[in-house]
């Protein structure tokens, strides 16, 4: 079952902007694919350590870090910071307007933005789940570059067509969406969309 996921290479990323609840809930989703472990890799960003920590506790954190290699948002020799890698998606979840802003600019200055920077000269998928509102005209022409670029733009933008009876059940929403984009096939996903 769901073999076409088996040599499957990503990397999801965390970023400052509040919304930690959704890399966790993607995170547990990919767990719950059979993409092998050691295949599915994390950067946490500095700021994204310390809102990730405050937003769902060092439990989760500890999870996370014990289930993923985690890499550091410094580390530029992550092999997914290479275009010879074999990694073949990112997803950043939450995506801050400053990692947007980064990106969008070409400044790989950390492992986020390099390994984003690597993925759109590859021609490989990249999808920014950004968690920001209102917007000014300055992230709405740096989503429009990403775009522009080959990149996806994913708000983090519940949808309420399965009536959720949870915040869970809401957050998946907006990860079953993301993994749709990645064309990753999971247990139980899209279950909302049948709706439609």
């Amino acid at each position: 079952m769901l073999s076409e996921n088996k040599n499957r290479k990503i990397v999801v990323g965390i970023t400052g902007a509040s919304g930690s609840c959704y890399a966790y809930r993607l995170l547990k989703q990919l767990s719950a694919t059979d993409i092998c472990r050691d295949n599915i890799a994390v950067i946490v960003s500095v700021n994204g350590l310390k809102v990730f920590e405050y937003e769902l506790g060092p439990d989760a954190l500890r999870e996370i870090s014990e289930s993923f290699k985690v890499f550091d948002n410094s580390d530029f020799m992550a092999p997914f910071a290479s275009g010879s890698s074999s990694f073949d998606t990112l997803i950043v979840a939450p995506c801050s307007m400053g990692t947007l802003a980064r990106i969008a600019s070409g400044l790989a200055s950390d492992l986020v933005s390099r390994a984003a920077d690597v993925m759109l000269k590859e021609r490989k998928r990249l999808i920014l789940m950004i968690r920001e509102t209102p917007l000014n005209s300055i992230h709405l022409e740096n989503m429009l570059r990403i775009t522009n670029a080959g990149g996806i733009i994913c708000p983090a933008s519940p949808s309420f067509y399965s009536k959720p009876s949870d915040i869970e059940s809401l957050i998946s929403t907006v990860t079953e969406r993301i993994l749709s984009l990645s064309a990753i096939d999971c247990p139980g996903k899209y279950e909302w969309m049948k709706l439609l």
